[in-house]
């Protein structure tokens, strides 16, 4: 029998206090072979105990690694992880998420079966108040978010996936993260793996749980970031962006264009009307429907989840459009390379 291929985990951490403690026993409750992978935490000048955290792990056995990541932002942790990793094989995992004991061996199957160069499993998000499962409820929609793996269910090729696990040689062939996207670093390195003839499997047996905001203020501050930062992503790859990824700019553009000119025009005064009134009919909808399913007392929280999901979203790709405009005309710059000549002493021994 072959040997089982050496994973890397790289774990991206600022701040995660309260939940990496979970995320690191959940890793290393692993039913792969313990001698076949490795744990890399990336700290990003963590403020809270989170450091310390780890550096008590990494007291038991030289599985967990502690780095440190000055720059302080995720695609600078997953570089770091990356270019320090001995494995064949990178996994990613966020400080607050927990994966089943078996997610590391079926993801690794998955790769072999499949031949796919990045494999990942659905967001199972978790709230742990009532409107944090509303939130979990929202973002698991088709209606919330559209990409797949916030509600897919069967294995398919996907265009990104949640977290994700890769052959290490896909970054030596593809590059790095790109450490100008705080935000979307995922889309953006799967549409490059993907334009250069990569496929991405989304599986359900890989399974994980995410624990999502817990408040509409936290999720609108993340999306805001994520509405932000998908401008980058535009200007860098116009060929990633979909329909759906214009329609709350578009609805939040035409609500401030109506709403600002209501004052001398009637007429836009009423088109925002109706343009409320279309929305808050779909939310309204797909909330009922949902709740009906969950328990009404989801209602009003879902409802309340989806226009902070979709204005937050919409208002910060309107704010990027503005803050990035200059970028239009610039030349992009390649994402930072990994020499595919480096060689990792002990690599998967």
């Amino acid at each position: 029998m072959s040997q089982l291929p050496f994973v890397t985990v790289m774990i991206p951490m600022r701040n995660e206090a309260a939940s990496i403690q979970a995320c690191l026993d959940s890793v290393m409750a692993q039913d792969y072979a313990a001698d076949r992978f490795e744990v890399l935490v990336v700290d990003g000048a963590s403020t809270d105990e989170s450091a310390q955290v780890i550096a008590a792990y990494a007291e038991r056995g030289p599985a967990v690694r502690l780095l440190h990541n000055p720059r302080r932002i995720v695609p600078s942790a997953l570089n770091i992880a990356i270019t320090a990793a001995r494995g064949d094989i990178v996994m990613r995992v966020d400080g607050h998420t927990h994966v089943a004991s078996d997610y590391m061996r079926v993801g690794v199957e998955t790769l072999q079966r499949t031949g796919a160069d990045n494999a990942g499993g659905p967001m199972h998000a978790v709230g742990h108040t009532l409107l944090g499962q509303a939130i979990a409820l929202a973002t698991a929609s088709r209606f919330g978010i559209g990409a797949y793996f916030h509600f897919g269910r069967e294995e398919k090729e996907v265009d990104t996936v949640y977290l994700g696990m890769y052959p290490r040689a896909v970054f030596e062939r593809v590059g790095l993260f790109d450490e100008e996207m705080v935000r979307n670093q995922d889309d953006e390195f799967n549409y490059r793996l993907r334009k250069r003839g990569g496929r991405i499997v989304l599986t359900p047996a890989m399974r994980s749980w995410y624990q999502n905001r817990q408040t509409l203020a936290a999720l609108a501050k993340q999306y805001a970031q994520y509405g932000f930062w998908k401008v980058r992503v535009l200007q860098k790859h116009p060929r990633q962006m979909s329909v759906r990824h214009f329609v709350p700019p578009a609805l939040v553009t035409c609500l401030v264009v109506a709403l600002a000119l209501s004052p001398w025009v009637r007429a836009t005064g009423l088109l925002a009307l109706a343009l409320v009134a279309v929305y808050a009919a779909a939310a309204a909808t797909v909330s009922a429907s949902i709740a009906r399913q969950a328990g009404w007392r989801f209602l009003v929280p879902l409802a309340a989840a989806f226009v902070t999901l979709h204005l937050s979203w919409g208002a910060g790709f309107v704010a990027g459009l503005g803050r990035f405009v200059a970028r239009w005309f610039s030349v992009e710059r390649p994402p930072p390379q990994l020499a595919a000549a480096w060689q990792r002493p002990g690599a998967g021994s």
